[in-house]
């Protein structure tokens, strides 16, 4: 009978462990894995920690959010061209930076005019990201991918080693304002996608990234509040006309300095 009832309790404990374990993996952010390597795929990195994600827009050039900013600069360092962060595969490369630049009108509370350009200190040999040439309207309800290294759990503050995608769908700017409810404004020049699903969006570590709808780049991760709310649904630096305007005059305005 004692044999029986240490069965039973082994069974019992066994089964509410795999429970335990199943309904943990509920609380990853939702994302898969990204297969396809993306050569335009930017870690920014201080001491060689993620931080943030961003772009390769040109060879010598990276487009984030200005929230990422890490200083000094000569402890920031960019990874290019991997899929893991701490598998390095052939064709990646780790070059450092010369300075940022962002507008000044960019506010860190209202998340207005959130976009930063890295100047990298050198050229580098990976296939950039073309961002358009004017502004694109992105319609509520359009299906887009959000991708980076940030947190798949978010009671752990640590970057995914695996890069990461995520299915999400632009919604109204009125309703993102509602629900943020005077908390943040979302203005012309910035979007709102998330997901019905709860524990599922970006997290820590994804400010920077891109946003991607119909495989063009449309914005930059800009934050959240929390992870995974589908109440506070990820705010987006839209690459408006304004921002498309900024980016293209600085990078003419600094093509041919060695300095920032």
């Amino acid at each position: 009978m004692d044999v029986c009832r240490y069965l039973i309790l082994y069974y019992f404990l066994a089964f509410t462990f795999f429970k335990v374990t199943v309904c943990s993996e509920v609380s990853i952010i939702g994302g898969k894995e990204v297969k396809k390597l993306q050569p335009w795929m930017v870690s920014i990195q201080k001491d060689e920690v993620h931080v943030c994600g961003g772009i390769l827009i040109q060879s010598q050039w990276v487009l984030t959010a200005a929230n990422c900013q890490e200083k000094p600069i000569t402890s920031v360092t960019v990874l290019i061209g991997s899929l893991s962060l701490s598998k390095v595969s052939k064709g990646t490369q780790r070059v450092g930076i010369l300075g940022y630049e962002y507008p000044k009108t960019f506010n860190a509370k209202t998340r207005q005019d959130d976009i930063m350009l890295i100047k990298l200190n050198k050229k580098v040999k990976a296939k950039p990201k073309k961002i358009p040439k004017k502004e694109k309207d992105v319609p509520p309800g359009t299906n887009c991918v959000v991708t980076g290294w940030g947190a798949t759990d978010s009671k752990v503050r640590e970057p995914s080693d695996k890069l990461q995608m995520l299915e999400v769908i632009v919604m109204r700017r009125d309703r993102c304002n509602r629900y943020y409810d005077g908390d943040l404004v979302i203005t012309k020049d910035m979007l709102c996608a998330g997901s019905k699903q709860d524990k599922t969006g970006t997290c820590w570590g994804d400010s920077g990234g891109p946003l991607e709808c119909k495989k063009n780049i449309v914005g930059v991760v800009s934050g959240s509040r929390g992870c995974g709310n589908p109440m506070k649904p990820t705010v987006y630096t839209f690459l408006s006309q304004n921002h498309i305007s900024w980016i293209n005059k600085t990078l003419k305005k600094k093509f041919n300095s060695t300095t920032i």
